[in-house]
């Protein structure tokens, strides 16, 4: 019988002219895969959170496009790039603070940009081919993350994780949890604590039931109880993914990180973030700078309860993000190496490729 992790997250169905997702609203209750054909179900699959996490946001981005280019009916490059460019608009409009999203679109986009002189079947097999290694380069990406983060872990470590940054939110290994499944390869047996996450509880129904499904030693908690954890010497690290890191080197990520991270100071527990080099963005200066999605008040009020438990014209709050600023965190942790403060210049260093062994700077 097939479990969760035999199940690919994104994946591209040429034949059909379409994007399989899993679609994770459904999760742990029911795996239901989506086809995905057009640009609105493309956008409402990664605004409905159907497919979620940036990397996977990424490539679900890429692949989509790529579909959506390939129906494009047109010998003339000028009509072609202009609707081409129309889909990229439209499909980087669904979230706007995973700055993957934007980073996939960009490089779909150069490579219509850079074969002006080629004929449009030629156009669209090198956007094939460029979806396609977006894909690779995120699984090597993270397992590469996940053997850098190894070196910062112990066997039989206490491990606390915050919202999915697992296979779920990747093609594979996923970033925060890349360590987790590659220490238990290795046995290590770690204990990992997983926060719910509210409002969306991506931690309940996603990274506990894929850490389960693996076989790894996962204690779920509230949000709320993690000061309890930290304090009874139960953590010995943190690890969190991310959405986007500014220049600074604060971080993006679902909203509680940042609790989970001042906590950890509170307690001395190292909190790191894992995060690809596609995640950081020179440009943003700092956490300020950093557009918070918010999304609807349903999600909080009455989405995951069979009725209401909020009382009508109740205002709410719900910022999909917090920041959480470089001075609670340890060390930021990439397939190019492990970046520690000041982040300013470690993070601009990883920027510019070079052999990755695991290290530090």
């Amino acid at each position: 019988m097939s479990g969760i992790l035999d199940y690919e997250t994104v994946e591209l169905d040429d034949d059909d002219n379409c994007v399989i997702i899993i679609d994770q609203t459904k999760l742990p209750v029911a795996i239901e895969q989506r086809r995905l054909y057009c640009a609105e179900e493309i956008w409402n699959a990664i605004y409905l959170l159907q497919v979620r996490g940036a990397p996977a946001i990424g490539v679900a981005a890429a692949l989509g496009i790529y579909v959506l280019a390939k129906g494009i009916e047109t010998d003339d490059y000028q009509e072609f790039y202009n609707k081409f460019v129309r889909y990229k608009d439209y499909l980087n409009s669904s979230r706007p603070t995973a700055v993957n999203l934007l980073w996939a679109l960009n490089r779909m986009e150069q490579i219509c940009t850079g074969r002006q002189d080629k004929p449009i079947a030629a156009i669209k097999e090198a956007l094939r081919r460029e979806a396609l290694a977006i894909k690779e380069e995120d699984i090597r990406v993270c397992r590469t993350i996940g053997q850098y983060g190894l070196t910062l872990l112990k066997p039989g470590d206490g491990i606390l994780t915050h919202c999915n940054a697992g296979q779920l939110a990747t093609c594979k290994y996923g970033t925060a949890t890349a360590p987790i499944y590659l220490g238990q390869e290795k046995g290590y047996r770690f204990r990992v604590f997983a926060d719910e996450t509210r409002p969306l509880l991506q931690g309940a129904r996603l990274t506990a039931y894929e850490l389960l499904s693996a076989g790894v030693d996962v204690t779920l908690i509230c949000d709320n109880m993690s000061a309890m954890v930290m304090k009874m010497g139960w953590i010995q690290a943190v690890l969190v993914g991310c959405d986007r890191v500014a220049a600074n080197g604060d971080t993006a990520n679902k909203i509680g990180t940042s609790v989970v991270a001042a906590v950890a100071q509170r307690y001395q527990v190292p909190f790191y973030v894992c995060a690809p080099t596609a995640t950081i963005d020179l440009d943003t200066p700092d956490g300020e700078a950093i557009h918070i999605e918010e999304r609807p008040a349903e999600e909080v009020t009455e989405m995951w309860y069979e009725t209401r438990m909020a009382p009508e014209g109740i205002k709410v709050f719900n910022p999909a993000f917090d920041v959480t600023a470089h001075e609670l965190i340890t060390a930021i942790i990439t397939e190019h190496g492990i970046a520690r403060p000041p982040f300013s210049q470690s993070l601009r260093e990883l920027k510019n490729p070079f052999p990755s062994a695991p290290g530090q700077f």
